[in-house]
């Protein structure tokens, strides 16, 4: 039953006023009850108890909400509304079940609404939200005044002196002070803790204080560098230039080592080359559009702490075949920041932005070539490249971006004109244009209403025949070999894909077997493991390296249009075909015309021959090519090893593992197979540590190289078949 709008106005109206009564009432309680739960329980506590108290507060409103319903209207009207004579009841009841009197009183009622006056909203209760606010209020200044232990705070360097047996020295205080490079303009670092995470080049000071105060001490890297820490007082301080990501350890003199003698970690990021991103145009070759004065480019930079300098280089090519010319200058940019593109600013108040990298400094650089000062005629290209140089120290990181053309389209050939009759154009019955099989389509298409079914079929399918062949043709730059890729096949194609997915799908098995922990040397002689091992996929159109990414897409987008093509015509709907033949000849004239690849120049330096010792027979002061092969020493030797003594009885030779892993450099996951041979070695009893350090092995392990399957010996049913053969050849020899 519909209700009147005007009651349903009055009625929303009280609804909203209750709401507001009972989270003005609750909300003081629950704020103060989340702050006392925060201080008792920290952020773990706190956001729980903030969960539960916007569940009541929610409960709450949606039970005042409710319970202002039409029994609670109709009760609010007769007692505040004469007017209503106590029928208010009425309004809320379907017309049809009503007699005539309580029609007629209904109606009268419905008349007097807009009259009515009476405002049926609660009114606000202030001195019960007096004292609900003053009990919050109060809550909150004990919240804010209590301590949950009485006892005073310590440091980093207090917790691991609590925890300390005795005899053992204790680390009383840690401060480490990490100065980044002035480049990175970025402020001091300070930390109470041993391991860091710091820009590279940075410089580090320690602060540390021990109990009892050892006659000596010093920080023992990994790679056995040692920094002597120098006494000031009852502190010993110490200074180290991180360039690379180190593991140290605090050794002391005349005292017990510290309880946490483990290794500690510095994490030495280093200063990424600069981003660069092509805004306008957005494709990397473009062709000159009639009545076009400019060139418009546009590109974003981003870099971790600031760009130096842009630079854009415009070449100018002239000419065709072997007689191009190149005319190249060089423009320095200016950059603006991302939200204000037309204020040029210095690199160094360059805006930062936040992504999944953190801070970085980002810089959109903009310029329009002027066509007409360049001198660009019919048949020239334009290339631009933009080099961005950042502010590192002490060699700048440059990053350049890729080639972007701009190609104005020679006049199309003129050789054969006035010549019509005498060069006759052929073309071999294997291999049609795509612009014959378009006209070959057509002329079908108005031929249609006179060919009976069959004759039509059959023309059709010539043509996609036709289709087929040019597709494999074009294929073939994309690294196809069979036909039907299933690259570019529609759902449902027929082709001969399936041996090729076959193989390749072996392969990639044969690679995860291999690469499987406790996996058995490769076979020698398996198709899919020789495949894996020493194979070239050419067969993949990401494995195709012939032509440019822009111009391999255009050409894998025409292929897929001759697929539908194909297709349509193969089921005799040359009119559905036609339109897919068109557009695979427009992207085919987009291929044709990426006829340039520019390629860096190099010098060539080829020894100079001794022209004397020519066919002479001379071997003074030749060497012996053969014996000047170093044979492989198998450097990981010590790991492996290593990782096979951790699942066995047998003893590790954990020196000679340590220096292996010394020996492959600072990246982050041989820094933790370090520490963790270290945590290993130093505690032979933990069967947790000797499985983390397999784990960390287990990445650095070298991959195992083929090898010949040993003859598995027969069994007892194999014997027997093989005796069998035996003397049935015997018996036949006889």
């Amino acid at each position: 039953m519909s209700i009147d709008p005007r009651i349903e106005r009055l009625r929303k109206a009280a609804a909203t006023r209750s709401v507001l009564i009972v989270l003005a009432g609750a909300a003081a309680g629950a704020i103060a009850a989340v702050v006392l739960a925060a201080r008792v329980g920290g952020f773990t506590a706190a956001l729980p108890s903030a969960a539960l108290a916007l569940g009541v507060l929610a409960g709450l409103a949606w039970h005042a909400r409710r319970s202002v319903d039409a029994t609670w209207l109709a009760r609010r009207l007769d007692a505040q509304a004469p007017s209503m004579d106590d029928s208010t009841a009425l309004l809320f009841r379907d017309p049809a079940t009503l007699s005539p009197l309580q029609s007629l009183q209904r109606t009268r009622l419905l008349a007097r609404l807009d009259a009515l006056q009476t405002d049926v909203r609660p009114p606000w209760p202030r001195a019960r939200l007096a004292a609900c606010l003053a009990a919050g209020l109060l809550l909150l200044a004990f919240a804010a005044i209590w301590r949950p232990d009485a006892t005073p705070s310590r440091g980093a360097g207090d917790r691991v002196a609590t925890q300390a047996p005795s005899g053992a020295t204790r680390l009383l205080q840690v401060e480490l002070e990490a100065t980044p490079p002035a480049y990175t303009q970025l402020a001091p670092i300070r930390s109470s803790t041993l391991d860091a995470k710091l820009p590279q080049g940075s410089v580090l000071r320690w602060r540390l204080r021990f109990e009892p105060a050892p006659r000596a001490a010093a920080l023992q890297f990994h790679d056995g560098t040692r920094v002597a820490l120098v006494a000031d007082g009852d502190a010993w301080r110490g200074e180290y230039t991180l360039d690379v990501s180190a593991l140290y350890r605090i050794v002391l003199d005349g005292v017990p080592a510290p309880i946490d003698d483990r290794l500690y970690r510095l994490d030495a990021i280093a200063d990424r080359a600069p981003e660069i991103r092509l805004l306008v145009p957005d494709k990397t070759l473009s062709l000159m559009q009639p009545g076009q004065k400019s060139w418009d480019l546009a590109y974003e930079a981003s870099d971790d702490y600031g760009i130096a300098q842009a630079t854009l280089t415009v070449t100018h090519a002239q000419g065709t075949g072997e007689n191009i010319a190149f005319k190249e200058q060089v423009i320095v940019l200016d950059g603006t920041p991302p939200e204000s593109p037309l204020t040029p600013v210095p690199p160094s108040d360059a805006v930062r932005e936040r992504d999944e990298r953190g801070p970085r400094v980002v810089l959109r650089y903009s310029h329009a070539i002027d066509l007409a000062a360049l001198g660009l005629s019919m048949g020239d290209d334009v290339v631009v490249r933009l080099a961005v140089t950042d502010n590192r120290e002490p060699g700048p990181n440059t990053t350049r971006s890729a080639s972007t053309i701009l190609r104005w389209p020679a006049a199309p050939s003129q050789e054969t004109a006035g010549l019509d009759g005498i060069v006759q154009k052929t073309m071999p019955a294997y291999f049609r244009s795509q612009r014959q099989i378009i006209i070959d389509t057509e002329a079908l298409i108005a031929e249609k209403a006179r060919l009976d079914e069959a004759k039509l079929l059959a023309r059709s399918d010539s043509i996609g025949v036709d289709q087929k062949l040019l597709r494999l043709r074009y294929g073939q730059f994309l690294g196809e070999e069979s036909e039907g890729h299933a690259e570019h096949a529609p759902e449902g194609a027929v082709g001969g894909a399936d041996t090729q997915a076959g193989a390749l799908a072996g392969a990639h098995a044969a690679q995860e077997q291999a690469a499987a922990p406790g996996a058995s040397p490769t076979k020698f002689g398996e198709a899919g493991n020789v495949v894996a091992e020493y194979g070239h996929v050419h067969d993949i159109a990401e494995a195709a390296t012939l032509l440019d990414p822009q111009t391999k897409a255009t050409l894998k987008s025409a292929l897929g249009e001759m697929w539908q093509a194909e297709l349509h015509l193969r089921q005799g709907h040359p009119d559905d075909a036609l339109p897919y033949e068109q557009r695979a000849l427009e992207l085919i004239k987009q291929v044709q015309q990426a006829t340039r690849i520019y390629l860096a120049r190099v010098g060539l330096e080829l020894p100079t021959p001794d022209e004397a010792r020519r066919l002479s027979g001379e071997r003074k002061d030749l060497v012996d090519r053969v014996g000047t092969l170093a044979g492989t020493v198998p450097a990981d030797a010590a790991v492996v090893d290593l990782w096979r003594a951790l699942d066995r009885s047998t003893p590790p030779d954990w020196d000679a593992a340590t220096r292996a892993l010394a020996a492959r450099g600072s990246a982050p996951e041989v820094l933790g197979a370090i520490a963790a041979l270290d945590r290993a070695r130093r505690a032979p009893d933990c069967s947790d540590c000797r499985l983390q350090l397999r784990r960390a092995l287990w990445p650095l392990l070298p991959t195992p190289p083929a090898a010949s399957a040993p003859r598995t010996a027969p069994d007892a049913e194999g014997r027997a078949y093989l005796d069998a053969l035996r003397a049935a050849s015997q018996g036949f020899s006889r």
